[in-house]
């Protein structure tokens, strides 16, 4: 197995540490040497004004704004005349509430009074009646309306809310899914305000996390309508203004289209049946529930995946034995050819709608949360994910 090629040193080794650092860590000359030239995968230009960079990845070339041309002063400067309106009060409402309130701006929430999301908003310090309020009347007080329910409940209320959002406004949205699919949502977006995308690459309760670690998440930027010319001034300076650290300027569709897509992939449920089958196998063929999770979860997030994430995959194959790079590098296309024809029959259920519908369809009932949970208990209850949790209680970091 691959981490039995990965010394001590290299497996406690921080995943935000720079590649010297970590090349420090090799015990045999030619990893470090190797792994010292791996291919940068990007470049960056340092541009002179505007706080932005002209960056290549791979042979593309983007435009990334950053935080950095908009200080605190600034953001307040620009948004002196406005009022944002954060409608709902989920994970992303919760992160970009209170990074908007801890940069001084004048933002309010709209839920439904004394429902579960009132309750938290209270708890995390927002008084009713000065910034908490239900929905209609926050969309009404407010200049830019933060659209941050849920799909479902989007489609949902927007009847009531679009006959507030008036001339003037700007209308925001977290993601694309409500004005990409206006024939399944019936979120027609009005003709007359500008309509702005900032989509954090995280939870919301990262987006508030790095926030107060200085740090920033990676967020999408988009342009869905624009009135007044200023519409991507105003997804940027509100992209930071939420906790974004760098932004990567994209289309509503684009965003919509690679979000879907991705979390029914690689980042959630594709993982989570490679897992699944990976497991069963071990298990099938004899393994122990402790070795099978080891060698198939364990090891993976603790171990490859933040070496993965901190130095790229080519650097994570140098680490390792030679045998277990030679057996990834020979499997990961057969992998590829078997798995790519269901990542494109995936991606043309996203284009068509066909995922959206489902969302919406399973998301409307009225106890789909009950649902839910009954799902959720039964992913709790498989085998693997019990082994996990001794596992883990195991971690140095959870001994008492």
């Amino acid at each position: 197995m691959a981490s039995r090629g990965l010394p001590r040193a290299l497996r406690c080794a921080r995943v935000a540490a720079p590649r010297s650092v970590l090349s420090s860590a090799l015990p045999r000359p030619a990893l470090a040497k190797a792994a010292a030239a791996a291919v940068p995968r990007m470049t960056i230009n340092q541009q002179p004004i505007r706080g932005l960079k002209q960056i290549t990845f791979a042979d593309s070339t983007e435009t990334v704004y950053e935080r950095e041309d908009w200080p605190r002063e600034k953001l307040q400067e620009f948004f002196k005349n406005d009022t944002l309106a954060l409608i709902g009060y989920g994970s992303q409402g919760h992160g970009q509430g209170l990074n908007l309130r801890d940069q001084g701006l004048n933002v309010i929430v709209g839920v439904r009074k004394d429902g579960a999301s009132w309750k938290e908003a209270v708890q995390d310090g927002w008084v009713p009646g000065k910034n908490l309020f239900d929905v209609d009347t926050a969309v009404e007080k407010g200049t830019v309306v933060m659209n941050l329910l849920s799909d479902a409940a989007q489609s949902e209320t927007w009847p009531a809310l679009k006959p507030k959002i008036t001339k003037g406004k700007t209308l925001y949205f977290s993601h694309g899914f409500s004005p990409v699919f206006k024939d399944l949502t019936k979120v027609d977006v009005p003709e007359d305000v500008d309509v702005i995308l900032v989509a954090p690459k995280g939870s919301g309760r990262t987006v508030r996390t790095l926030f107060r670690e200085g740090r920033g998440i990676n967020s999408s930027i988009a342009v869905f309508q624009d009135v007044t010319g200023q519409a991507k001034e105003k997804a940027i300076a509100m992209g930071v203004a939420v906790g974004s650290g760098y932004l990567y300027e994209t289309t509503f569709q684009k965003e919509v289209y690679s979000d879907l897509y991705g979390e029914r992939g690689c980042l959630m449920g594709g993982i989570h049946g490679m897992f699944l089958a990976q497991y069963e196998v071990l298990r099938e063929r004899g393994h122990s529930p402790s070795e099978a999770f080891n060698e198939t979860v364990e090891e993976a997030t603790q171990s490859l995946y933040p070496l993965i994430g901190g130095n790229g995959m080519d650097w994570m194959y140098a680490a390792c034995s030679t045998t277990a790079r030679r057996g990834a590098i020979d499997w990961s296309s057969r992998f590829r050819d078997n798995l790519k024809p269901l990542f494109n029959e995936l991606y043309d259920r996203v284009q068509d709608g066909t995922e959206t519908q489902r969302s919406l369809d399973y998301n409307s009932q009225k106890d789909y949360r009950e649902k839910y949970e009954k799902e959720m208990q039964e992913i709790r209850d498989l085998e693997i994910w019990r082994a996990g949790k001794a596992v883990r209680s195991l971690r140095p970091e959870n001994q008492k």
